[in-house]
């Protein structure tokens, strides 16, 4: 089964300087077994996603397909065979 990973710019150096990453999730193919494969084919990576305690970073979105994985099933959010999963930096700013 293979997964799109659309990488932003601020991660790309992890991944070779690639914007997307073919990944092949083992197990029952949840956001976090994808998550595991990309860490596998860009080492680091998943240290910008994911925070020390296993949950999503504050300030990095997710989706898959057009959903965010916040409104779904988090890191357990099934993904699909073909499905394209995008990692978003939150912007923020103002006077």
């Amino acid at each position: 089964m293979s997964v799109t990973v659309r990488i932003p710019t601020i991660l790309r150096p992890y991944a070779d300087g690639a914007s997307s990453v073919e990944v092949e999730p083992a197990g029952a193919s949840s956001l976090s077994d994808v998550l595991a494969a990309l860490e596998e084919k860009a080492p680091g990576i998943s240290a910008r996603i994911i925070d020390e305690a296993g949950a999503l970073r504050r300030f990095v979105n997710v989706y898959v397909g057009d959903d965010d994985v916040r409104f779904l099933d988090g890191l357990s959010t099934v993904i699909a065979a073909g499905a394209t999963v995008s990692v978003i930096p939150a912007v923020a700013g103002g006077c």
